[in-house]
């Protein structure tokens, strides 16, 4: 295993791929010579040249659309959007088109092309660059949705995408891009389903996804000190989503709660409440509960940003608040 950031695990997975199969390009704005604003294309120009890493215009709908459409005859592209907010323009060709044409085709075509975008809350970026956007994504038929909490699954899930044969989307978070992690050296794949067990416990499921995970492990902590032994669960596959991993923890513990950074309405935490309503309502002890940010745009005052989303001590207060603490 080894260490690295969760950008270099981004950049590796990339440099793989694209050394693997002539096939695999990357587009977005300012990866090539810049090498991303996230360094995840860094160097990637100078080895597999402008063709292969390709500098685009800021017209998200418009590069999104030419990958697509090389997808459908061969290429395997990894679309970089800088930033989820800006995804928004490319939602026509990513829901209209590249979800939908392989029913709509009868088959005969495949859309095989993976999205990139960092979004998140990440540190006074203002309304219009804190978009917290899995929930849209999500709920689209057709289309797979990831967001990986640590290097290990950025590493494994883009390459898991860059070789599905369906149209992935990878959310990841802008605050996350420095975190250190462990990566096994030898080729890894992570599945495009499924979720992991980020902790052990038997009182509390801790639903969390990407960033929540870390609240969530930290709000563990510190219930642990109160004798409350709560299970982490990491949802990192949002679409479609583990079911039966929710049932299960679900039904160990008893009690469930959702953190989510994204504000409640129609969000992930609704659909997991959802879940565990249709697939284990009487084996709870207590109504599930979500953590979630206000449903307000995002400030840019930090104050205000920070009061806008939810913290590990929102957690722990959402948990002892259910054990009657």
């Amino acid at each position: 295993m080894a260490e690295m950031m969760f950008w270099e695990a981004v950049r590796r997975a990339h440099d793989e791929e694209m050394a693997r199969d002539p096939m695999v390009i990357c587009m977005g704005e300012d990866i090539g010579v810049a090498g991303g604003t996230y360094k995840a294309t860094k160097g990637l120009y100078d080895k597999y040249g402008p063709e292969r890493v390709i500098d685009t215009p800021i017209s998200e709908n418009g590069f999104t659309g030419l990958a697509i459409g090389a997808s459908f005859i061969g290429v395997r592209p990894i679309v970089e959007i800088m930033s989820v907010n800006f995804a928004w323009l490319a939602m026509d060709q990513l829901f209209n088109s590249a979800a939908k044409v392989h029913y709509m085709s009868g088959g005969q075509l495949r859309a095989p092309v993976v999205v990139r975008s960092p979004g998140g809350t990440a540190h006074q970026l203002g309304a219009q660059h804190s978009a917290r956007m899995e929930k849209v994504f999500m709920g689209i038929a057709g289309l797979r949705v990831v967001t990986p909490s640590n290097p290990r699954q950025a590493y494994g899930l883009l390459k898991s995408a860059v070789r599905c044969d369906d149209p992935v989307f990878i959310n990841e978070h802008e605050l996350m891009y420095n975190l250190k992690g462990e990566v096994p050296d030898e080729e890894y794949f992570m599945p495009l389903e499924g979720s992991e067990i980020a902790r052990e416990g038997r009182d509390v499921t801790l639903f969390g996804y990407n960033i929540s995970v870390h609240w969530a492990l930290q709000a563990a902590d510190v219930l642990a000190k109160h004798g409350i032994e709560a299970e982490v669960v990491d949802l990192f596959a949002l679409n479609p989503i583990d079911r039966e991993g929710i049932r299960q923890s679900v039904s160990k513990t008893h009690r469930a709660v959702i953190v989510e950074e994204a504000e409640p309405p129609v969000g992930v935490g609704s659909e997991v409440m959802a879940i565990i309503n249709e697939e284990c309502f009487f084996e709870l002890d207590a109504p599930p509960v979500r953590v979630s940010a206000k449903n307000v745009p995002i400030p840019y005052n930090h104050k205000l940003e920070k009061a806008a989303i939810p913290s590990p001590d929102d957690v722990v207060r959402a948990v002892l608040k259910m054990f009657g603490k």
